[in-house]
C-alpha cells in the first residue's frame, strides 16, 4: 500500500498520512495515529525523505554495464598487460558549499563568502578500476588540449598496458575527431552521438600536435544519463567532504586548488581505502 500513490486507491492526496492509511486498511484495527506509527516501526517501514531519481533512457543500459564488467575481469587476469580506468570531470568554484556540521545549539554554522567573483575550476580524472591510482588535469577550461594531456598522462602511468579501457560517459567531447586523433583506432560498438555541424575529421593542426601519439587507449561508452555507474563519482563526493565543503578560501583561490591538488595526490599510486570507497574492491 504504502509503495503506491493514494490516488491510485481512490485519494485526492501524492503521499500517505497516518490517518488517510488508517482509513484506507481498517483490517489493521489501530485506533490512533501513534498506534500505526508503531505497528509500521516494527514492521520496518519509517516516515523518510525522498531523493531525486531518474532512469537511463540508454536501451542499450544492460549490455553496456555487461560490457564493462567483461573488461574489468579480463582486466584483472592480464597481470598487468590490461588497464581498465574511469573519467570523469568536476567543476567546482571559490565559493565554499555549504553543507552540514558541528555547532553549539542555536548557533547556526557560516559558510564564508568572498566579495570576488565565483571563479570556476575544472577537473578532469581517470580512476584505476583495480588499484584506484589516480591521474588528474586541474585547468580553467576542460577543452580538447586538457582531455589529450590527461590521456598522455594515463599512457605514462601504465608504459607497459598493451591496452587502456577508458570508461566514460557520453559527453560529445569526449568523441570530438580532434581527441580522437591522439589515439588507437577505435572499436567502440556504440557510435556517440555528436553535434551535426562538427567535423567528422580530425583537424589539420591536431593531426600536427597530436596525430603522431597513437596512443594504446580505447573508449568504453557508459549507459546514457546514468552518473551512477561510475565509480569516480564518489571520489568527487569525497573531496567535496573533504575539501570544498565550508572550506575557508573564498579569497585566495590559489590555495584551495593547492588543496585540491594535495588530495588527489594522495591517490597518485593508488589506495585500499579509496578502492572501497568507490565501491570496487574486489
Amino acid at each position: 500500500m504504502l509503495r503506491r500513490e493514494p490516488r491510485a486507491c481512490g485519494y485526492d492526496r501524492t503521499r500517505w498520512t497516518l490517518a488517510l492509511l488508517r482509513t484506507a486498511c481498517p483490517e489493521l484495527r489501530v485506533r490512533t495515529d501513534g498506534s500505526l506509527h508503531h505497528l509500521l516501526h516494527r514492521l520496518g517501514l519509517s516516515y523518510q525523505r525522498a531523493r531525486l531519481h531518474v532512469r537511463s533512457p540508454d536501451p542499450h543500459y544492460e549490455v553496456k554495464l555487461a560490457r564493462v564488467a567483461e573488461l574489468l575481469a579480463a582486466v584483472r587476469q592480464s597481470a598487468g598487460r590490461l588497464v581498465l580506468c574511469y573519467l570523469d570531470e568536476l567543476t567546482y568554484y571559490r565559493q565554499p558549499t555549504v553543507a552540514p556540521t558541528w555547532a553549539a545549539t542555536g548557533e547556526q554554522p557560516q559558510a564564508e563568502q568572498s566579495h570576488r567573483a565565483n571563479t570556476s575550476t575544472r577537473l578532469a580524472a581517470v580512476l584505476n578500476a583495480v588499484s584506484a591510482q589516480v591521474q588528474y588535469v586541474q585547468s580553467s577550461k576542460c577543452g580538447l588540449p586538457v582531455l589529450v594531456q590527461l590521456y598522455q598522462q594515463v599512457r605514462q602511468a601504465y608504459p607497459d598496458a598493451e591496452t587502456i579501457w577508458v570508461v566514460q560517459d557520453n559527453w560529445p567531447v569526449h568523441y570530438h575527431p580532434d581527441v580522437l586523433v591522439a589515439l588507437a583506432p577505435q572499436t567502440n560498438p556504440w557510435a556517440p552521438r555528436l553535434p551535426p555541424y562538427w567535423p567528422t575529421q580530425a583537424s589539420a593542426s591536431a593531426q600536427r600536435r597530436w596525430g603522431h601519439l597513437r596512443l594504446p587507449i580505447q573508449l568504453v561508452s557508459l549507459p546514457t544519463y546514468a552518473s551512477w555507474t561510475n565509480p569516480i563519482e564518489k571520489l568527487w563526493r569525497w573531496l567535496k567532504q573533504d575539501v570544498l565543503h565550508l572550506h575557508r578560501h573564498a579569497d585566495d583561490l590559489d590555495a584551495l586548488r593547492r588543496q585540491v591538488t594535495a588530495f588527489l595526490d594522495q591517490f597518485a599510486h593508488g589506495s585500499t581505502d579509496l578502492l572501497r570507497y568507490v565501491g570496487m574492491a574486489p
